[in-house]
């Protein structure tokens, strides 16, 4: 699997750019920049896996979600200043729905058929659903409520001031976690399948790989930004449908890849962490980020989402919280979560 990746990766980026100065068709660029950016995202969920069992499932869980989500946050980025609001909310509606119930679904489905019962800590799981309830049902729900009875200027500073909010507590519960509460909720079940295997790469090598690579995804980002409006028109896409499906999936190919390959290796923690500190990232910091990003381009984005993507987002919250609390997984658990994201799925794509 990892030659094919290195093949799409050697012919994907010379294509890249050799197409858009050539301006070859708007669709079969489209397509070149998706699977470009999905080869390069397995090549930074390897460097993740390789810095994990150097730093354990903690901080390895962490980074893997961090480089996965920078890949959606520079498209994101590039999307906001192209004006496409409703395309960088769908996205990250998609990175939401997309990490607790794809992610997560198919760690659980896959790592279930070859383990029959898998272990994840359990006050780890605890303590992102208090956060997933904060984050998603709290601050996504109330903006779009309160904003039906303010003008658009107070909704902006509504918006903004839950992004602030959303941070700082981010960035607090990192420290609770990674620093005054280190180890107090520990597993060593974790710790053992860790030190038993050798990283891939080097620290250093490792590093280097997930720089060069978000580098290389800022640049093919741009590019397939502004196939979008083409693409919708040609294909019969909403932005919502681009945005909730096809930004996220492409966005967070390195986590789908990480979280899967960790779980079948048994590591639940990991996959555990990448699935739900991730969509705890893209809600506490990546849309408050782009909230005060938006600030500074021509038309702003307010922490506003439809109806439709709310409940999609507090669905998925809710069936991820009843489904992962007691710290155990199997394959049928998986299959009830990627049923309810193909469901959601259809109706975005219908909608």
């Amino acid at each position: 699997m990892n030659r094919i990746f290195l093949i799409m990766l050697i012919i994907g980026i010379p294509l890249s750019v050799i197409g858009g100065m050539l301006h070859f068709p708007t669709i079969l660029m489209f397509v070149i920049y998706c699977l470009t950016i999905i080869a390069l995202a397995s090549f930074m969920g390897r460097a993740t896996e390789s810095l994990t069992l150097v730093v354990g499932p903690r901080i390895g869980g962490l980074l893997n979600a961090t480089f996965g989500n920078a890949v959606e946050l520079i498209i994101s980025i590039f999307s906001l200043k192209a004006g496409l609001i409703g395309v960088v909310l769908a996205s990250l509606t998609g990175s939401v729905i997309g990490n607790l119930l794809l992610v997560g679904g198919l760690s659980f489905f896959i790592g279930g058929l070859k383990f029959k019962v898998q272990k994840f800590n359990v006050f780890d799981a605890r303590h992102n659903s208090g956060l997933l309830m904060f984050a998603v049902i709290v601050a996504f729900v109330i903006p779009e409520m309160f904003s039906r009875n303010l003008t658009e200027a107070k909704t902006m500073t509504l918006s903004a001031g839950i992004a602030i909010i959303l941070i700082l507590l981010y960035i607090a519960a990192l420290l609770f976690k990674l620093v005054t509460h280190r180890g107090v909720y520990h597993t060593k079940e974790s710790e053992e399948n860790i030190e038993t295997e050798e990283p891939e790469w080097s620290k250093g090598k490792a590093i280097l790989i997930l720089a060069l690579a978000t580098l290389v995804v800022a640049y093919i980002s741009e590019k397939l930004v502004h196939t979008f409006e083409t693409v919708g028109e040609q294909m019969g896409w909403t932005e919502l449908f681009i945005g909730v499906i096809i930004v996220a999936i492409v966005g967070n190919a390195a986590e789908h890849a990480s979280a899967v390959l960790m779980a079948f290796k048994d590591k639940m923690d990991v996959a555990v962490e990448i699935a739900v500190g991730s969509t705890l990232q893209v809600a506490m910091f990546v849309a408050p980020i782009l909230v005060l990003i938006s600030l500074f381009y021509s038309q702003s984005m307010p922490l506003v989402f439809t109806i439709p993507e709310i409940v999609a987002m507090v669905t998925a919250v809710l069936l991820n919280i009843v489904i992962s609390n007691d710290g155990e997984s199997n394959w049928f658990e998986g299959a009830t979560l990627v049923a309810a994201y193909l469901i959601m799925g259809l109706g975005f794509y219908l909608l």
